[in-house]
């Protein structure tokens, strides 16, 4: 173990490990909630989803620790799992099993880049600002779905409009009541606040233990009869199923079910390359991010290792793809193990054993309500909000491409949409203000904008 890891050489223990291991499993477990709830609206298999969550975590995490000998955790990630199921499925109509191909044709190409150094070339094309509204869009694209879901914000005469028991009725067209849909809304926004004020004390885990605590409060509720389940119109028990026992979800309606009929269209390419784009320089901005704070620079800011880390990223999204998971990225939450004092795999270790663990307490995590998870949507979104301040706002040729960026995102209910927009934008501002030579635009940028255009020309 020694050996392999190199404990001493970087400064830790076993102990330190483990305990570093078990901190980001807590802060990251809410992706077990919160993956199967968001992919099911694609019409997926909500307990096969569950089993492919835990095993792409298990599997990328594990080749996480032997490929790099790094102390990160993957998961399928958030904001891409909302582009899977809101956008591809639902918006531009494609089946989840085509976007299940999407996936698995962005792990190969990423496998490819990670082998060579095109990876590169083309993080070195995208202008730093750019990248940084795309997490920021990305942010805000979270935080309107965990509205929606919470159903805090439902649809109206003014398109959107803040809940109330009559008006959800009157776009729903049902008959809900106080005790069903009612309740749910108001334990949600105490669940915002209560997550908020652990994200404040920075209490580890708080994401988790905000969807723990929101859930709580329903069971008690349920209890006393202030939550009423209403099944006809989607509102269960709080309560976890046990009748099957603690058996493993079966992984087989979703599992190697891609459909690759309609991969040759432009829109096909375009989600592919968002899926790639956002997995790329989300996976590289986490790296880069945590390494740094865990001082695993080197001298001239490098990450040694780093090609094996993209490799672990990449085989995990491949292979999470073939099982039925959405695209597989190494998560900021790894964070909260670094400051735990995580330095080596062994950290990454722990992580994937509780991951493969966690495969056994499926109901659960499966009984856990949108109204819990919507919460911790809400504050991933203000995680990720935070790059904004990365932005150059006192260069406008920089920002308002930026802002187009930004606000493409919720606005129209798609992360693709809105990386198309910041480009087109980005690439015509700076040409016709004659900025592109000051800044040295990339060829490649030049070569995506008139891609994106032709998108909007021939769709």
């Amino acid at each position: 173990m020694e050996k392999f890891f190199k404990l001493k050489e970087n400064g830790t223990d076993v102990r330190t490990e483990i305990l570093a291991g078990i901190t980001t499993f807590m802060t990251m477990a809410y992706i077990l909630a919160v993956n199967p709830s968001i992919m099911a609206a694609a019409g997926m298999d909500q307990g096969a989803v569950f089993t492919a969550t835990a095993l792409a975590s298990l599997i990328g995490t594990l080749l996480m620790a032997l490929l790099a000998n790094y102390p990160f955790a993957l998961a399928p990630g958030m904001g891409l799992n909302a582009y899977f199921a809101y956008t591809v499925v639902l918006g531009y109509g494609y089946s989840w099993q085509t976007a299940l191909t999407a996936v698995f044709a962005e792990g190969i190409i990423f496998i490819v880049l990670s082998l060579t150094n095109v990876r590169e070339a083309i993080f070195n094309a995208i202008p730093q600002n750019l990248k940084s509204a795309v997490s920021v869009g990305i942010g805000l694209f979270i935080a309107f779905i965990g509205l929606q879901n919470a159903k805090i914000v439902i649809g109206g005469s003014t398109l959107l409009q803040i809940f109330s028991v009559d008006a959800y009725n009157e776009v729903n067209g049902v008959n809900a009541s106080f005790q069903d849909v009612g309740i749910t809304v108001l334990l949600a926004i105490i669940g915002i606040i209560v997550t908020g004020i652990m994200v404040i004390r920075n209490i580890k885990g708080n994401i988790l233990w905000g969807i723990l605590i929101t859930w709580l409060l329903g069971i008690i509720c349920q209890c006393v009869g202030l939550y009423v389940p209403n099944p006809e119109i989607g509102f269960y028990s709080l309560f976890p199923d046990f009748s099957s026992g603690l058996a493993i979800p079966s992984l087989m309606p979703i599992f190697g079910k891609l459909d690759f009929s309609g991969i040759f269209s432009m829109n096909f390419i375009v989600v592919i390359f968002a899926f790639l784009f956002v997995d790329m320089f989300d996976t590289i901005g986490t790296l880069i991010g945590v390494s740094s704070k865990a001082g695993l620079l080197d001298e001239d800011g490098k990450l040694p290792r780093i090609k094996g880390a993209l490799m672990a990223d990449a085989v995990a999204t491949t292979a999470g793809a073939v099982m039925g998971a959405s695209t597989t990225t190494t998560f900021v939450e790894s964070a909260s193990g670094v400051a735990e004092g995580g330095r080596t795999g062994l950290a990454s270790v722990a992580t994937a054993v509780l991951f493969g663990l966690s495969l056994f307490l499926s109901p659960i995590f499966l009984a856990i309500p949108s109204f819990a998870t919507a919460p911790a949507l809400v504050m991933v979104g203000y995680y990720m909000l935070t790059s904004i301040v990365k932005i150059d706002f006192d260069d406008l040729s920089e920002a308002i491409p930026c802002y187009i960026c930004i606000i493409a995102m919720p606005f129209f209910y798609s992360i693709s949409e809105g990386i198309s927009m910041g480009v087109i934008s980005y690439v015509a501002l700076n040409l016709i203000t004659g900025k592109v030579k000051e800044k040295k635009l990339s060829v490649l940028m030049y070569v995506l904008a008139v891609l994106f255009i032709l998108k909007y020309v021939f769709l």
